[in-house]
């Protein structure tokens, strides 16, 4: 049997589904470490684990070391430490380091979390990214904004998921940005040449070192555009033809992006930009899996579970690479103004044009607080074998559907 322990500092919703995936795979005996007590598992959940280590801070080595120790001392050798989530991947490389346990080291996770390093690692190896600099205080931000020109983008280095991400378009945008947030050696900020250009993703599963399967993605708008414009509602794209063309470009350079980043055997989400002339550029690569429902959307599209082909790959290394089948989407309610959920406008309407494209659906619940994220306070996902059908039903849900707020902060 394999003991498997997993890192997972609290059970949200989407975190138990990684959690369940690995604990159903035959011959894994699962521990599971959190910052949560047992009991607020499932109960079928919590009857399928080996064992469950409570610790203070699940982010902290110095906790996550004697617990993983302890449960190798009662359970048995720990062939696998996982997590799902960005913030982990540094801490697990650092227990892996310390106990042995075969998988991504720290180094290699501090070269996908740092996006500084890891645009520096990109750009020695020949990968293309956007131009970029560790800035760490006001006197290197101006230097580089004459080097690279604007419109710059500033992002934190550890940062996912647009969180702290500002388009500043010209000289004062960036006076502005420095008296906010003043960079300093304790708190550098990473600035960025500002790609123009259409957003995509790409996950990739990487085996021994050799990428084996992707699944490429199309964004509407770019997040940095939803973050900017609190009106607009973000969609997803997965074409049925997975395997366009179009895609050549990026497979390869995600490929080398991997190999030259140090990615063994896992699953990874990369963003890139498709350029006016062509070219590609990547923005950054996380080795984890992606979030935002896209798991649940390679889930709909490949009809497959991926939750489980995650678990498969980083627990047994193996993948058995599924063709796309359908077109798959989804649509991110985005409550217009702060405050809470007032009503929902829309629906019925909806329901009538889309119900039976729609495969899953979380809607903003009255009275929910806004979410502050481009990913809105819910979503709707859809399916279909044309991708046409898909495409023109997303545009008329963020059309049709709109989530009011009580436009007042709190």
């Amino acid at each position: 049997m394999l003991h498997v322990v997993f890192v997972a500092p609290f059970f949200l919703p989407t975190t138990l589904r990684f959690v369940r995936a690995a604990a159903i795979l035959p011959g894994v005996g699962l521990s599971l470490i959190s910052q949560e007590p047992s009991e607020r598992l499932p109960a079928e959940l919590r009857a399928r684990l080996l064992a469950h280590w409570r610790v203070r801070d699940a982010l902290n080595p110095a906790e996550l070391i004697p617990a993983a120790g302890e449960l190798a001392r009662r359970h048995g050798r720990v062939h696998r430490l996982i997590g799902a989530l960005e913030e982990l991947q540094v801490p697990l490389g650092t227990v892996r380091d310390h106990l042995g346990v075969p998988g991504m080291t720290e180094q290699t996770a501090k070269n996908f979390r740092d996006k500084s390093l890891m645009k520096t690692v990109l750009q020695r190896q020949g990968v293309p990214c956007a131009r970029h600099r560790l800035i760490e205080s006001a006197e290197q931000a101006h230097e580089f904004a004459e080097q690279a020109g604007f419109p710059l983008v500033t992002k934190p280095p550890a940062g996912s998921g647009s969180r702290q991400t500002f388009r500043l378009d010209r000289p004062e945008h960036l006076r502005e940005y420095l008296a906010a947030y003043p960079p300093s050696p304790e708190q550098p900020t990473l600035l960025e040449q500002f790609l123009v250009g259409e957003e995509h993703s790409i996950e990739t599963v990487t085996i021994g070192g050799k990428a084996v399967w992707h699944s490429p993605s199309d964004y509407f708008p770019t997040p940095l555009e939803v973050m900017r414009e609190p009106w607009i509602q973000w969609c997803v794209l997965l074409r049925r033809e997975a395997e366009d063309a179009r895609y050549d470009a990026i497979k390869n350079a995600a490929e080398r992006a991997l190999q030259v980043l140090g990615m063994d055997t896992g699953v990874s989400h990369t963003e890139w930009f498709g350029l006016a002339d062509g070219r590609v550029a990547i923005s950054e690569v996380g080795a984890r899996p992606p979030g935002a429902q896209f798991t649940t959307l390679i889930s709909y599209a490949y009809d497959i579970d991926f939750y489980r082909g995650w678990a498969e790959v980083v627990i047994l290394g193996r993948f058995d690479s599924p063709p796309r089948r359908f077109a798959a989407g989804a649509a991110y309610l985005r409550g217009q103004g702060g405050g809470r959920v007032r009503t929902i406008r829309g629906l019925d309407d909806a329901q009538r044009k889309l119900g039976p494209l729609v495969v899953e659906a979380k809607l903003p619940a009255i009275g929910q607080p806004a979410s502050g994220s481009y990913e809105g306070e819910g979503y709707v996902i859809l399916r279909h074998p044309e991708t046409h059908v898909v495409a023109e039903g997303l545009s008329r849900l963020i059309r049709t559907v709109r989530v009011e707020m009580s436009g007042q902060q709190e």
